[in-house]
């Protein structure tokens, strides 16, 4: 008998994966089982059932690298304890190898991230290698990482199992009932229609893999997905594996086979992800008749790898091939999941958009559990929030990525890595001048916005490197530039929202921590907070006039912030990050070039720091805020897109004679960390105001605003963390590039958030999430970069201009 449609639930999930059940054993956990999953077909019947099922503590991200531990502690051990029933783990270990330098350095930042997070793993040569794994061809190996507590699991096993526990705490699984539509009720609720009737529920999720796009697309969402295939091959028995007392650890051999190779059982399995020519199925519309699909084996486009791969494991060349499995998998346009609220729409949520589900899914379903239950998740989710798209990533353009991110998944992951497919989509009115200046730009929000610019006929492109390079060089000059003259940045990167209206002043109120400005032409930065008080959105708020306030923050949280502000009568809201522009004037002589492209004096007692003034530039309206992101005497220039070009060249016209340059986004970051300005790597929805030192910014005695108990509550008990401002020893020829773990005596006692080196102090300068004793000033710590403790000590004050004279002068 055909289980039975409840009427109502609190949450529908669509989707019967790993990700969908994942997300409901991550919501009976967090206590919510009014719960019901809807499956089209059997469990596991999409993307699931043919993955490869491994699982690495390799990886250099710090989110999900505590996912990935959560999950392997399940695989191995917790789930069958909890479900009763088996999940076939194999915790065989693997082994990540490198060929060259660049390759080592991977491996080397990999083990200070691992180390940061208790992983056992360690960096091994060649005999180390062949010992673990004798059948390898080592030729030309310098190296690898050593990971003994990996394994795979069988994808299957553990989606019974999440099945299992999640019935028994009483949610719904209801398989064979396809959904067919979801639509919002009169009371703001969803009711979401299937092929055996229809169920009213306050939240929706989307967990529908390669299905998700066009089910988002039923209420006009469009979530960024595409489907890749994928291959991998088992072989026939392999007579020398027949002997072996244990199982060999899986290979990931990123630079000849663009993939992984293990046993599987006494066979061999090889997986390939083809460096080029990557296939895109379903672009539009995965057929809803779709089950347990597979496609016929391309050969030819993997064959390259394939052939690599038989010579490093000569033992599979001279056997057949037992079983070729060719799926799909879904890839966002960066690669990262699709984890959280859709843009704009109260109560609908992706759990999709997973490449590596059995990897990355349960632990990242476990953290949207605890989004939806309590508002917000334990780990930093902004690298996998779907709010990071918006209108201008297209279909083409999504289509495109997703094939550019399929070509990489075995490619070294330098830092800042740059990926210039389909690209650029939302160019600057000034980009044709960047360009003719040497601009190397970086994609942020679909924006290009500059990081350096080549000068003395260098060549502007990308030089990447764990180590640094010629573009220190270039960052460094930008640096003395803006420090003994000025300098002239692009800032149309940015969020820029107006609120207006007789009750914007009350209701923004309500929603920061800080004080609103008191005065019209008053500048405030501000925190928008979670109810667990925890930090959403960092943001500056201008009074432009009684009840009109600008408010800017980072272009990637334009639709975050967007969501917070309040939508009722008495507040006009209006985006106008696609029709406003910026530029950013910073240094000693930003006054004098100021004064000569408009009128009115800019003196301090006629133009204060922290205040706005709405002046002319070349015949257009331009405000002007006195603030500075660096550190020095300046001002952000924020006008409408068809006006810059004529602002830019006429301040460039006007910096001539002072010799002012052009700075990019490395040099800026460079210069916020010797002010000591916490920035999106500190600020993010894992801590709290006074973790984060940064309870200047909070006004509790203003009155209510939201996470304002919450922050009273955290200042009542010990800090579970603090962010601390560090000093490293300098090194040969690397500063760090975050993640890396930091050690007090020998012990870990936290990680490094972000890092570079500030040229005017001549210091390797960063901040780290840390214990609270580890963060007392002048603590002696030791930061682990690429592979190797390097001294540090904690700071107590900015390291360049501490008591911030520069930009009041």
């Amino acid at each position: 008998m055909a289980t039975a449609i409840p009427g109502t639930a609190r949450i529908v999930i669509i989707g019967g994966g790993i990700m969908g059940t994942g997300l409901a054993h991550g919501l009976v956990a967090e206590g919510c089982r009014d719960v019901v999953l809807l499956e089209k077909a059997e469990l596991t019947s999409g993307s699931t059932w043919h993955a490869a099922g491994q699982i690495t503590h390799s990886t250099s991200s710090l989110t999900l690298g505590k996912c990935v531990d959560y999950n392997i502690r399940l695989y191995s051990g917790d789930l069958e304890r909890e479900s009763g029933q088996p999940v076939t783990w194999h915790g065989c270990g693997s082994l990540r190898l490198a060929y060259r330098e660049d390759e080592m350095d991977w491996l080397r930042h990999t083990l200070g991230v691992g180390t940061s997070l208790g992983f056992a793993m360690e960096l091994v040569g060649p005999d180390r290698i062949r010992a673990l794994h004798p059948f390898y061809n080592l030729d030309g190996v310098l190296g690898a990482l050593h990971t003994p507590d990996d394994g795979h699991v069988d994808p299957s096993g553990v989606v019974q199992a999440f099945a299992t526990v999640v019935r028994r705490e009483g949610v719904k699984i209801v398989r064979r009932c396809r959904v067919t539509g979801i639509a919002r009720g009169p009371h703001d609720e969803w009711k979401v229609t299937t092929d055996r009737g229809v169920i009213t529920c306050e939240h929706v999720v989307n967990a529908a893999g390669t299905y998700a796009r066009q089910i988002g697309a039923w209420n006009g969402i469009d979530i960024p997905a595409t489907s890749m295939t994928h291959h991998y091959l088992v072989t026939d028995t392999v007579p020398r594996f027949l002997d072996l007392e244990r199982e060999l650890p899986v290979v990931r051999d990123d630079h000849l086979v663009s993939g992984y190779v293990r046993m599987e059982q006494k066979s061999g399995l090889i997986g390939i992800y083809e460096k080029r020519n990557p296939n895109a199925v379903w672009i539009e519309h995965c057929p809803w008749e779709a089950e347990n699909e597979l496609f016929e084996p391309d050969f030819e486009r993997i064959m390259p790898w394939l052939r690599n791969a038989m010579e490093r494991m000569p033992v599979l060349s001279d056997i057949g091939i037992r079983r070729t499995v060719h799926g799909a998998i879904s890839h966002p346009p960066d690669g990262n999941p699709l984890i959280g609220p859709v843009p704009g729409v109260r109560n609908y949520w992706c759990c999709c958009g997973t490449q590596i589900g059995i990897g990355w899914g349960p632990g990242l379903a476990r953290e949207l559990a605890r989004w939806i239950v309590h508002g917000t998740a334990d780990l930093s989710m902004n690298a996998f929030d779907p709010r990071r798209y918006g209108s201008w990533a297209t279909r083409e353009w999504q289509v495109i990525k997703a094939r550019e991110d399929y070509c990489l998944r075995h490619e070294v992951p330098f830092p800042d890595l740059n990926r210039h497919a389909g690209r650029p989509v939302r160019p600057s009115p000034v980009h044709d001048r960047n360009v003719e200046a040497g601009a190397v730009f970086e994609e942020v929000s679909g924006h290009e916005r500059p990081r350096w610019f080549a000068a003395g006929g260098a060549a502007a492109a990308d030089h990447h490197s764990f180590r640094r390079t010629v573009v220190d060089d270039f960052v460094a000059a930008e640096v003395r530039t803006v420090a003994s003259r000025a300098g002239l940045m692009d800032i149309t990167a940015f969020a820029r929202i107006e609120v207006a209206g007789c009750t914007a002043a009350s209701r923004l109120d309500g929603l920061v921590a800080n004080r609103l400005p008191g005065r019209d032409g008053g500048i405030v930065l501000a925190h928008m907070l979670n109810p667990a008080g925890r930090i959403e959105t960092e943001l500056v708020i201008v009074r432009m006039a009684a009840e009109r306030f600008l408010l800017v923050a980072s272009a990637a949280q334009e639709q975050r912030l967007l969501d917070q502000l309040p939508v009722c009568r008495g507040v006009t809201v209006i985006n106008r990050s696609a029709t406003w522009a910026g530029l950013s004037l910073q240094g000693p002589r930003s006054r004098d070039i100021l004064a000569a492209v408009t009128g009115g004096a800019l003196d301090n007692a006629s133009f204060p720091w922290m205040t706005v003034r709405c002046m002319a530039i070349a015949g257009h309206p331009v405000w002007a805020l006195r603030l500075s992101y660096v550190g020095e005497l300046g001002w952000e220039l924020h006008c409408h897109r068809n006006a810059l070009p004529a602002v830019h060249d006429a301040l460039i016209d006007a910096g001539a004679p002072h010799g002012m340059g052009r700075y990019g986004s490395f040099a800026m970051n460079a210069m916020r960390l010797e002010k000591a300005f916490r920035g999106g790597t500190e600020l993010t929805n894992e801590v709290t105001m006074p973790e984060a030192g940064m309870m200047r910014f909070v006004t509790l005695d203003k009155g209510a605003f939201v996470g304002r108990q919450a922050t009273v509550e955290c200042l009542s008990r010990p800090l579970k963390w603090a962010c601390a401002y560090l000093e490293v020893e300098d090194g040969d020829d690397c500063d760090g590039h975050a993640g890396e773990a930091v050690l007090m005596e020998g012990t870990r006692v936290g990680a490094v958030s972000s890092i570079a080196r500030g040229n005017r102090t001549g210091r390797i300068l960063g901040f780290a999430w840390v214990t609270r004793e580890a963060a007392r000033p002048d603590a002696s710590l030791e930061v682990m970069i690429l592979g190797t403790p390097r001294p540090a000590r904690v700071l107590g004050e900015a390291a360049y201009d501490p008591l911030n004279l520069r930009p009041r002068s």
